[in-house]
């Protein structure tokens, strides 16, 4: 009982300092944590979401990877449906869940193209006993052409339960962000660093005719989530630099001011003895 309240603590302790790193450094990180809590390694593989790798399927076309589409050491394509490296058995949707999740990828590949203007997303479904479930997955890379570098991962899991002409949808998202900006002439000590996670969790009832309403319900879910998700972000980490540049800024224009007036005071002081 002591042993697994004690780890229960280590893996609290673990996913809060996990939560407070650099996203960009998450891989980084986790391992130097594995390597001094290595009886945690299944749980904190698990419970760490990681930033998403794009990879090429055998059609050339860009998807993204995560354990939710990961069989062993293969990774399947929701493209082409077909693992990488190739896997005989790997698991694959129902034929029906299938067509549910080509029509997912085709309405979030012009979803990522309206809203993000590029980038990667990857849609998956997978069968459960009562219904289904999926990811949904969007990323966007900034390579640092335009002096400034960042990355925006937003990850969507989805439970669905149907239930005659609604359906139950149970999502959770969690959005990954960080951005460099490099200071003149690439000097290190003046770049501005930006960078935190958020996971937020929504529930809803919603009225579905055939399979393609889940396509439109998640859909919408997800573009709440990701414009709440935004605001969030910009209020907490955009919103409190801005504060702090202003106080800089602030603390600069008195420093000024008083020497403006010390400066009058002093050609006052200096006419006054002129005309005396």
């Amino acid at each position: 009982m002591a042993d697994f309240e004690e780890n229960e603590q280590q893996m609290d302790c673990a996913l809060d300092l996990m939560r407070r790193l650099p996203p960009q450094n998450i891989e980084e990180n986790l391992v130097t944590l594995l390597e001094i809590l290595p009886e945690l390694t299944e749980d904190l593989l698990s419970a760490v979401d990681q930033p998403l790798k794009i990879r090429t399927d055998v059609e050339g076309k860009e998807y993204l990877v995560c354990d939710y589409n990961r069989d062993g050491d293969s990774y399947r394509s929701p493209w082409s449906n077909q693992y990488d490296p190739p896997l005989a058995d790997g698991s694959v949707p129902s034929e029906e869940l299938r067509k549910l999740e080509i029509a997912a990828n085709e309405a979030f590949n012009t979803y990522k193209e309206l809203y993000y203007e590029g980038g990667v997303s990857s849609v998956y479904l997978w069968d459960m006993d009562d219904s289904f479930a999926g990811v949904v997955l969007i990323k966007k890379v900034n390579d640092g052409t335009v002096r400034a570098k960042g990355s925006w991962d937003s990850i969507h899991v989805v439970e669905v339960l149907e239930k005659g002409r609604t359906a139950g949808y149970k999502l959770t998202s969690t959005v990954m962000l960080y951005t460099v900006a490099s200071g003149a002439k690439g000097d290190r000590q003046s770049e501005i660093n930006l960078s935190g996670s958020l996971t937020r969790q929504d529930e809803r009832d919603l009225p579905i005719e055939d399979m393609n309403s889940h396509v439109v319900n998640i859909g919408r879910m997800v573009e709440d989530m990701e414009s709440k998700m935004r605001n969030s972000l910009q209020e907490v980490y955009f919103g409190k630099t801005h504060d702090i540049v202003n106080g800089l800024r602030s603390a600069t224009d008195l420093e000024e001011t008083k020497n403006r007036e010390r400066l009058q005071r002093d050609l006052f002081g200096q006419l006054k003895g002129r005309k005396d």
